[in-house]
């Protein structure tokens, strides 16, 4: 199989150690990732400069292979330095780039610090903005986490809540959960995709007793939707959208805000929880956890949702070949 591209992300975060451990756990797999990072950094570590991407099946066995890009300076862990995210957004660009010209399978991003990209200039809200400029199809990008037993997608994300619920319409909703239901399809091979819409209020606001905006935003989304031939229903309860005995019901969860979908999949799965970028035309996954500063460098980390991360791009990749 073609290799996955492996971003640098925070060269002072934990992302060197959860490459080396996702390369431990995936070594004999057949899975195989190329990582674009300083390979001076992993002196004494099992690495391999590989000079394209067409190398890293060759060597992965035996070692990490490593596309060499070097840092303007030696990264110290928990202390992020913006001389360095320069080359923290290079790492991005080649790595979309490589998948744009389908020398790699996916795009798998470690985290970044997002402050030390800002006061570098970096001018995005985050990963998803950039790469959506970058690799884009002409629709908003939606963020999907997902886990062995969850799927959720927030239809606003990061925004403070008042602002966030003043933001919702029916047709924001509609368009989240749309290119949802292309992606369950195209990425992860479900024919019929079924949408569970949670509502915002507690009970979803019991018939306007305890607000209006589930009768008045969610319910004519979910009509909407309906209307289009998607296979959505909602307004939901949240306090039981999540429930063990809900879930098999649906095969993705169309949530309000940020935390509405994050605390539960986060609850269910925090070591293997995956955030999948939908609405690119490149495969793009990263792991569901930052960039673990405090750690950095304790050997401490855990490398399980980048490895999650990496299986999920590969399957993505599988269904899109398809």
């Amino acid at each position: 199989m073609t290799p996955l591209a492996l971003t640098m992300g925070e060269p002072a975060g934990i992302g060197g150690e959860i490459a080396l451990g996702a390369w431990r756990a995936l070594r004999g797999s057949g899975l195989a990732f190329v990582l674009l990072d300083d390979a001076d950094r992993f002196d004494g570590l099992p690495v391999r400069r590989v000079a394209s991407p067409e190398e890293a099946g060759a060597v992965f066995a035996s070692a990490l292979p490593i596309l060499h890009r070097p840092l303007p300076r030696l990264p110290v862990p928990g202390r992020p330095d913006p001389a360095n995210a320069p080359a923290v957004i290079a790492a991005i660009n080649e790595a979309v780039a490589l998948a744009k010209a389908r020398r790699v399978a996916g795009v798998v991003t470690n985290p970044i610090q997002k402050s030390a990209l800002y006061a570098a200039g970096f001018a995005h809200p985050g990963h998803t903005e950039y790469l959506a400029e970058l690799a884009g199809t002409g629709v908003p990008p939606v963020m999907l986490l997902a886990c062995p037993q969850l799927r959720v997608v927030p239809v606003t994300v990061h925004e403070p809540l008042a602002r966030a619920i003043a933001r919702l319409t029916p047709d924001l909703i509609v368009r989240a959960a749309r290119t949802t239901a292309t992606a369950l399809r195209s990425d992860f091979g479900i024919a019929a995709p079924r949408l569970a819409v949670a509502g915002l209020n507690p009970h979803a606001g019991e018939d306007g007793t305890l607000g209006t905006e589930d009768r008045e935003i969610v319910a004519p989304a979910v009509a909407a939707l309906r209307a289009e031939g998607i296979e959505a229903r909602g307004p939901f309860p949240p306090d039981t959208l999540f429930t063990a005995h809900a879930r098999p019901g649906y095969d993705a969860a169309i949530c309000l805000y940020h935390d509405q979908a994050l605390i539960p999949i986060k609850t269910l799965d925090m070591a293997g929880g995956v955030n999948v970028t939908l609405g690119l035309s490149i495969v793009r996954t990263s792991p569901d956890h930052g960039t673990a500063l405090d750690i950095a460098g304790t050997g401490r980390a855990d490398p399980s949702s980048l490895v999650a991360a990496l299986r999920l791009a590969a399957e993505i990749a599988r269904n899109r070949a398809r």
